[in-house]
């Protein structure tokens, strides 16, 4: 499920209804999944500047031979899958 389709979605549906933009919990509901939202992409971001650290740092000299040595690998970078990014259908 993807987030980001989950929120504009949910941001689609409250266009629909202006009186559900209105009630204060939904409004928090809204606020908490673009948080939400936000921290995974920075976590993922995060994620992925790390990687390209450990994989650049892997691949130097001579660190390269330690890294063979003691058997690092290159991590893969951070992808989301396809469905992933698949619009999500939301009903109040």
């Amino acid at each position: 499920m993807a987030l980001t389709g989950a929120v504009g979605n949910l941001f689609a549906v409250a266009e629909k209804y202006p009186e559900l933009r209105a009630v204060e919990s939904f409004k928090l509901l809204q606020e908490q999944l673009t948080s939400t939202e936000n921290r995974i992409a920075f976590a993922r971001q995060h994620y992925n500047e790390t990687v390209r650290q450990l994989n650049t740092s892997i691949a130097e000299f001579p660190r390269n031979i330690l890294a063979g040595m003691f058997g690092f690998t290159a991590a893969p970078m951070f992808a989301g899958e396809a469905g992933d990014r698949a619009n999500v259908q939301t009903s109040f």
